[in-house]
């Protein structure tokens, strides 16, 4: 009987701590942050923390990347709320963006693009910003 509660108190350590370790919208592979179906995450230079500034013809070419749980939410990764009223997720206050011309999981089309779209890195920090024009 205690070898029974013992296993079972230890399973439900490891599966909740499997689950925390699982609980934020990314994860990373090959030293990028990605949805977790694959699809690379970016950060714009032109963004400030808590706002988008990504509206219009740019939010077409970079897509919000769009909240579905918000239960994910944790410190480092927060739902901010867009001009248009939708709710997008960012990473230490500064939004994240999906880029249309990656058509496949794991495309990384977008770094650098016009010199202020970057990769989010597996250090979890944007990318050092290069100031520039355009989207």
């Amino acid at each position: 009987m205690k070898r029974n509660l013992f296993s079972l108190t230890l399973f439900s350590a490891i599966l909740a701590a499997s689950l925390s370790a699982q609980a934020n919208p990314t994860m990373e592979k090959g030293g990028i942050v990605s949805t977790k179906d694959g699809r690379s995450l970016y950060t714009f230079d032109k963004d400030s923390k808590g706002h988008s500034n990504c509206t219009g013809g740019c939010a077409t070419a970079w897509p919000p990347f769009a909240v579905t749980d918000a239960s994910m939410a944790d410190a480092n990764f927060t739902v901010i709320k867009r001009d248009d009223g939708t709710s997008q997720w960012a990473y230490q206050g500064m939004p994240l963006y999906l880029y249309a011309g990656d058509a496949n999981p794991g495309d990384m089309n977008g770094d650098n693009k016009n010199g202020v779209w970057h990769l989010v890195r597996n250090d979890m920090k944007p990318a050092a910003a290069k100031p520039s024009s355009g989207y």
